[in-house]
């Protein structure tokens, strides 16, 4: 046996001992990871679908006060919501109507139109992602 493949096999011997008796000999560094949310369909069923163009991250925290209301509005990019305080209620018309609180993580319908009210008995705060295009409205409002 050559010098080399004596080494490769010291190596393989050591690695699987090492590994037998429970000794790491690298180990991951990477800290651990909470998933929120991981879908290709939107809380109403929605097929996730990215704007034409050149790829947009918008991050923002929308804060609303007690009774406040998004008025109706469609998003034109599909959107990560993650509610950070509070209590958030959006009628999704005739998809229905659900009450988000405090640590509930969504992707937000976007093709349909709804509107969102704080309900809660103090102000509300969602993380808002958006996954969108230059050029492209995050948000459309509805023309009443």
């Amino acid at each position: 046996m050559n010098k080399i493949a004596a080494i490769a096999v010291t190596i393989l011997i050591a690695g699987t001992i090492g590994m037998a008796s429970g000794f790491v000999i690298a180990k991951s560094v990477y800290p651990p990871v909470q998933i929120l949310v991981s879908d290709t369909k939107t809380v109403i069923g929605e097929e996730m679908a990215y704007p034409e163009g050149i790829p947009k991250i918008t991050a923002a925290i929308v804060t609303m006060q007690v009774g406040q209301t998004t008025g109706w509005h469609k998003h034109d990019a599909p959107l990560f919501a993650w509610v950070l305080e509070g209590e958030v209620t959006v009628d999704y018309g005739e998809h229905g109507i659900r009450t988000y609180t405090e640590g509930d993580a969504f992707l937000e319908a976007f093709a349909s139109y709804h509107n969102g009210e704080n309900t809660g008995d103090d102000f509300a705060r969602i993380l808002a992602v958006f996954a969108g295009a230059e050029g492209t409205d995050n948000t459309s409002m509805r023309d009443n």
